[in-house]
């Protein structure tokens, strides 16, 4: 990781009320946890040196997880952050199972440093699968729906 962008996480981190962060990129993972005083920074190789003898077991576990994955198309987390399937913890989901959706239409929150985003369908169709829990720590990437 760039030491510049690692600096300005550090200062983020002193500056906020967060206190700890995780980032895992190509390169490796960064962890910084806020203590007493300033921010302590433990950083992990990045896993490209276990990738050869490791080859043949990601392989077979890309093939189980085409062969796992559910037809339709998935929309996606665009951030880490908070799942919430409704606009406030007494209100009716967005979307159910069976529900048809436009494209644009929200269809989830996902709660990021105290900011809640709307997350809108990126397809047209029916909500087939609802993949994350209301009120779960979501990853970027990470399967929400699938819609058909």
């Amino acid at each position: 990781m760039d030491l510049r962008k690692l600096k300005t996480l550090i200062d983020l981190v002193s500056e906020s009320n967060v206190s700890e962060l995780e980032i895992t990129e190509a390169e490796g993972k960064v962890r910084i946890v806020k203590s007493s005083g300033a921010p302590v920074v433990m950083q992990q190789p990045a896993m490209a040196m276990m990738a050869a003898p490791l080859a043949g077991v990601a392989a077979a576990a890309e093939a189980a997880s085409a062969a796992a994955a559910p037809a339709g198309h998935t929309v996606k987390s665009p951030m880490v952050g908070t799942f919430y399937r409704s606009a406030s913890p007494g209100a009716k989901p967005f979307v159910e199972l069976g529900t048809v959706v436009k494209e644009g239409e929200t269809i989830c929150i996902i709660e990021a440093m105290k900011i809640l985003n709307e997350i809108e369908a990126d397809k047209a169709g029916t909500v087939t699968r609802i993949l994350s829990e209301n009120g779960q720590a979501v990853e970027y990437g990470q399967p929400l729906f699938i819609i058909e």
